[in-house]
């Protein structure tokens, strides 16, 4: 029996070290092998384009990002744009309504979902009512670059390239120890995903701002988010997904812990699939370099909220085995009731922050599978009232 849990503890081990390090250090050796390899750019290639933009009740943003989305440095004849209402209840589609009438000189159309279903099945339903070749998304409260567009474009160089993802810029990082935390780990999360599309293909988009050719969009269950679900669709059909980002939006990261917190458990509401969302992906022969990224950027990363439950029950148990096993439990004891003092004193310590922010990224990962196991996942996403 000490056998099998000492297998759980060193597996367990591994996958949180390959999540949290191992699989971000490789990735820079990995690099360096095919530094020759760049993102490739054809600023010629400006086909007709839809910028779409998916709200629910975004009365408090929705029309900075109309005059944001009309500044864009794209040949008007050849973009159009699109506002996806989600069944908003407030004043949103009033908003958007009056814009188009004092701005007919764009191409500006409201599509209004009847019965809220989530942003995906508002992708789903608006983007059936899309001529152009190209398709934008982009959500209501990021701000794009003026080039975003023409950056964008730009990158779909072959083919074989269907979904480019832009860069996320996170404009409050300094505003409080939650949005730094939270940038820091874009900065990091951005790193990954530059070698991840150069060498191959990306693993995950960016919700803020990504676009893909009208054609290969998919349907996608409304329970699904394209951030996670469309790149490996495409990887898995022999074609690219890549990121370029010297397109960039602009976004607020989440200021106090409890709105991070929503949107994480929102962002796990499939994480059970999301681990191996098809067994295709551990074909390394076929799928090459892809199947190794899948697992170090995503399959271990969900797999952490089981990781961190089994090293610390493995190790309690194992206790009188080794002082290796006593140091991993005393560790971990003692990071958690720092993550608990963050919480009860609401200290500003950044190193407690810290701490505190990596334990709730767990916590929202175990919610998102009691959610699942009960029947309760949606997926209707509450905007953070900090991030407009």
């Amino acid at each position: 029996m000490n056998l099998f849990f000492k297998l759980l503890f060193y597996i367990s081990a591994f996958i949180i070290y390959w999540a949290m390090i191992g699989y971000q250090s490789s990735l820079k050796y990995i690099g360096k092998i095919y530094k020759s390899r760049k993102l490739q750019k054809d600023y010629n290639h400006q086909p007709k384009v839809t910028v779409m933009v998916v709200a629910h009740n975004e009365e408090k943003v929705i029309l900075e990002k109309l005059h944001n989305i009309i500044e864009l440095d794209y040949p008007k004849e050849k973009i159009e744009f699109l506002i996806s209402s989600d069944n908003s209840t407030d004043k949103t589609n009033e908003i958007v309504k009056n814009f188009i009438a004092s701005h007919s000189e764009y191409n500006i159309r409201l599509y209004e979902v009847k019965a809220r279903m989530g942003k995906t099945n508002a992708q789903n339903e608006a983007q059936k009512t899309v001529v152009t070749e190209y398709l934008v998304m982009t959500d209501a409260n990021s701000m794009m670059d003026t080039n975003a567009v023409k950056e964008l474009m730009a990158a779909f160089t072959s083919d074989d390239i269907v979904y480019v993802s832009g860069q996320l810029s996170i404009v409050n990082q300094k505003a409080s120890d939650v949005s730094n935390a939270e940038a820091n780990y874009w900065d990091s999360d951005l790193a990954a995903r530059e070698i991840e599309g150069r060498i191959q293909t990306i693993t995950a988009g960016n919700g803020a701002l990504y676009a893909c050719r009208t054609k290969d969009y998919y349907d996608f269950n409304p329970i699904q988010c394209h951030d996670s679900a469309m790149p490996p669709l495409y990887a898995l059909e022999g074609k690219r997904a890549i990121a370029n980002h010297d397109a960039i939006a602009y976004e607020k990261a989440g200021e106090v812990i409890e709105d991070e917190f929503g949107r994480k458990v929102r962002m796990n509401r499939i994480i059970l699939k999301h681990i191996i969302p098809d067994i295709r992906i551990l074909n390394v022969f076929k799928y090459g370099w892809f199947s190794y990224f899948y697992f170090g950027h995503r399959t271990c990363r969900y797999l952490l909220w089981i990781s961190h439950l089994l090293i610390l029950v493995s190790s309690a148990l194992l206790i009188r085995e080794s002082w290796i096993y006593s140091v991993a439990f005393l560790g971990q004891t003692l990071f958690y009731l720092l993550a608990l003092l963050r919480a009860v004193t609401k200290s500003q310590n950044k190193y407690l922050t810290l701490i505190y922010y990596y334990t709730v990224t767990i916590i929202a990962q175990w919610v998102g599978v009691y959610r699942i196991l009960t029947g309760k996942s949606k997926p209707f996403w509450e905007k953070a009232e900090s991030t407009r």
